[in-house]
């Protein structure tokens, strides 16, 4: 207990008290408004966001598509969370728990939903047999994407959210994230010491679902806390994010329904190629 805040016997929801992105937060699911998904012409389609949790699948299908897998070609429609999009109806149907990014895979008879991110790439690179490592690397693949889905939450809805998006500042809980996200780091730089990518010498799903978290982190692109983290001295885990970030297909994985930044570097909606030279935000906004 602290002399400020006493939990009361019932907790009820206070949709004032939610900081920064209250306006996306509430203690029910399923949807507020009838609001029916678009549908484009090509095989996969996907609902995102340019946030790390999207930037990983977005990434993933790049990469395919510069592999040459013609199959992976896809539509990204941008999914506004700040106004609620993750609530309508059509987005409920595709993921009932209403978080970006959500696939649905209409290249069969039948549509298949997928969501969670490990799980959307778990499902493009076993459709495609890609990007998933040698055989005998499997294990050791698969324990390093659930390894990202079990500790990116206390380095994005811990460290993140308490660093740079609670209302207040407080010591205890940033410090208790800032430890966890630094001993994490730690994992990641001791592994890669002798590695050139987290499985060995393959990239695969693991890399690309645990840099937009990690590698983006020691880049300086998450929470402005590179300095405070004092990433710099990861230096195994900063050579890995360099490398990983100069890849023409992750380049491209990071435009796709960005919404923040650089306006050259935000495709909000992308449907083909040539929308990286066409209709990216600044020549959308030169247009108008």
């Amino acid at each position: 207990m602290t002399d400020t805040y006493t939990p009361p016997a019932v907790w009820t929801w206070d949709k004032e008290n939610g900081g920064r992105f209250a306006s996306t937060n509430r203690p029910i699911a399923g949807p507020t408004h009838d609001k029916e998904l678009p549908v484009g012409e090509h095989p996969l389609q996907l609902y995102s966001l340019g946030t790390p949790n999207g930037v990983k699948v977005t990434v993933l299908l790049e990469e395919l598509l510069a592999a040459g897998e013609s199959g992976a070609e896809y539509d990204a429609w941008l999914i506004k969370i700040g106004d609620g999009d993750q609530f309508g109806s059509g987005f409920v149907e595709a993921n009932p728990n209403s978080k970006i990014p959500a696939l649905v895979d209409r290249s069969g008879s039948e549509p298949i939903r997928v969501f969670e991110s490990g799980a959307i790439l778990m499902h493009l690179a076993e459709k495609f047999g890609q990007f998933l490592g040698k055989a005998k690397d499997r294990p050791e693949m698969l324990s390093w994407l659930f390894w990202q889905m079990g500790s990116a939450p206390f380095l994005g809805g811990g460290f993140g959210h308490f660093y740079a998006y609670a209302p207040e500042k407080y010591q205890y809980p940033i410090d208790r994230y800032a430890m966890e996200s630094k001993r994490q780091l730690d994992v990641l730089d001791r592994e890669l010491a002798e590695k050139q990518f987290i499985v060995g010498d393959e990239y695969t799903i693991a890399d690309m679902a645990i840099w937009p978290w990690y590698g983006q982190l020691v880049l300086g692109r998450l929470y402005d806390a590179a300095e405070f983290l004092d990433v710099e001295s990861y230096t195994h885990v900063l050579r890995w994010a360099k490398e990983i970030d100069a890849r023409p297909a992750v380049q491209r994985g990071r435009m796709v329904n960005r919404t923040f930044g650089d306006p050259a570097m935000q495709l909000h909606e992308r449907h083909a190629a040539s929308d990286f030279l066409t209709k990216t935000q600044d020549k959308v906004e030169a247009a108008e």
